[in-house]
C-alpha cells in the first residue's frame, strides 16, 4: 500500500505559490520580499511533495519512508506504530509515529508523519499497517 499527500492539495500549492509570484511585480520593495517568500515557500513545498512520491509504502519485508534526499526502511520485527493525538492553540492535531527503537536507550529510528504528508488520517493508516504486519504481537 502507498500513501503520499494529495494530487490537488501539490496543484494548489503550486498555482498559489505562481499567483503569489506574478503579485510580487506590482507591489512595492518591502512587500516584494514578504510575498516573494511566501511563493518560494509554497513551491518548495509542491516540489518536495512531488519529488518524495509515494510519502509511505508498505510491504511484505516492512516500511519504507521517502523523503527529498532519499529513504529509509524500516522492518516490520522491530517496527512501533502509534498515533500520536495533541492539542495546540485549539486545533486538534494527529501524527503517525513510527519508531524502531526497542527502549529508551536504543538509537532507533523515529519517522513523524501528519495527515498531510500521508493523504489520509493517520489513524486509518496505523490500522492498515497494523492489519499488513505480518509479526506476532
Amino acid at each position: 500500500m502507498q500513501w503520499s499527500p494529495r494530487a490537488g492539495e501539490t496543484a494548489a500549492l503550486a498555482v498559489l505559490g505562481v499567483g503569489l509570484a506574478l503579485a510580487v511585480l506590482f507591489l512595492d520593495p518591502a512587500g516584494r520580499v514578504l510575498v516573494g517568500a511566501g511563493a518560494a515557500l509554497l513551491l518548495v513545498l509542491a516540489a518536495r511533495d512531488l519529488l518524495a512520491r509515494p510519502r509511505l509504502t508498505a510491504g511484505p519485508d516492512g516500511v519504507d519512508v521517502r523523503n527529498v534526499t532519499g529513504g529509509t526502511h524500516l522492518p516490520w520485527a522491530r517496527l512501533r506504530v502509534r498515533v500520536r493525538e495533541s492539542r495546540r492553540l485549539g486545533v486538534r492535531n494527529r501524527t503517525l509515529e513510527l519508531d524502531t527503537a526497542p527502549g529508551p536507550d536504543d538509537d532507533g529510528v523515529l519517522v513523524v508523519l501528519g495527515r498531510r504528508d500521508l493523504g489520509a488520517d493517520p489513524e486509518e493508516v496505523a490500522r492498515a499497517l497494523r492489519a499488513l504486519d505480518p509479526t506476532p504481537r
